[in-house]
């Protein structure tokens, strides 16, 4: 079955309206702070669904004793889950960290509340979205030890890692990916799973280079993200180990879902990990949803495909977080 005729429809919108302005943005930090504050602007309007909640999160965490990053972005909680989230009544049982996309250079947890919401009411968890630093004012680590430090406050707090699933999208799936790599590396628990959504897998952009005449992405376009990861990465390169997902060792990996857009130009990197995380020994599914842009699950309140990848995500956190609950929340149909 073909994609849906909204999806068609959205497509070829982008694919006209917003692909040649994206494939020429500007490789420099001015047009990079035009970009957010326009991204910024725009989601203002953005309005949480009436079944959710979004709880501010601000803990400079002064009084840890250690050196530790502050922790600041917003819970995402169902109004109908029994959550302690950003409250003092206890720990959580399990939350999901999600870590937003926007090519480590634009967008916020605000912008993300489409997916966020959805995850809070498919899950029953709550949903906790950091702002993390944004390049190129903080190159690559920043986003990465923003990050851990959320991770960390989450296990200070009581919640247990077994409960933890940690999600994101493009740049914010490249930084779930590698937190995953940290935690392993710092001898931290790990999670219960990982969830990717159209994951930014290999920053050099050699793998979306060569996709890219055969690629029918809407509007991503892998030209503008190689002006973009050069940002990212700042003077230091691209020599990070910790950059490079595809050479990653991956033991100890928990179950990871990737979901990717089957017309996107980051379609090879997502099978690539995909190949990588199998041949290491890791639980990895790999979803390919036909005909589907960058970040589809984004528009799950108006794309029936969108929905659908929504509800598997759901399934899938529901899964290795309880592998026990025999009952699954009602599926929702619009956060």
């Amino acid at each position: 079955m073909g994609p849906s005729v909204r999806s068609r429809a959205i497509s070829s919108a982008l694919r006209l309206g917003v692909r040649p302005i994206i494939h020429r943005i500007p490789g420099h930090a001015g047009g990079i702070r035009t970009a957010r504050s326009t991204v910024d602007a725009a989601a203002l309007l953005m309005r949480p669904g009436s079944r959710v909640r979004v709880l501010p999160l601000n803990d400079p965490q002064l009084g840890t004793g250690r050196d530790e990053r502050p922790v600041t972005g917003e819970w995402v909680v169902s109004r109908d889950a029994e959550s302690t989230a950003g409250g003092d009544a206890g720990p959580a049982a399990g939350a999901v960290l999600y870590l937003h996309g926007g090519g480590y250079v634009v967008c916020s947890p605000r912008t993300h509340r489409p997916i966020t919401s959805r995850l809070a009411l498919d899950t029953g968890l709550p949903v906790l979205a950091p702002r993390y630093r944004l390049a190129p004012e903080h190159p690559f680590p920043a986003p990465l030890e923003d990050a851990v430090a959320a991770y960390r406050w989450l296990l200070a707090r009581g919640v247990p890692a077994s409960g933890i699933v940690v999600a994101g999208d493009s740049a914010g799936g490249h930084l779930a990916a590698a937190l995953a790599g940290e935690i392993c590396r710092l001898g931290l628990p790990g999670p219960a799973g990982l969830v990717l959504f159209s994951p930014w897998v290999d920053l050099t952009c050699e793998i979306s280079l060569r996709a890219q005449e055969r690629a029918r992405d809407p509007y991503i376009s892998a030209v503008s993200a190689r002006r973009v990861a050069r940002l990212v990465v700042g003077p230091a390169g691209f020599d990070d180990p910790r950059l490079a997902l595809l050479t990653c060792a991956w033991t100890d990996t928990p179950p990871v879902l990737i979901q990717v857009g089957g017309d996107e130009v980051l379609r090879p990197e997502a099978e690539a990990l995909a190949d990588a995380l199998t041949s290491a020994g890791a639980d990895c599914e790999l979803q390919v949803w036909e005909g589907q842009m960058h970040v589809f699950q984004i528009l799950n309140r108006v794309l029936p495909e969108a929905s659908a990848a929504m509800r598997d995500a759901g399934r899938f956190i529901r899964t290795v977080t309880a592998p026990a609950a025999a009952a699954e929340p009602p599926e929702a149909e619009a956060a």
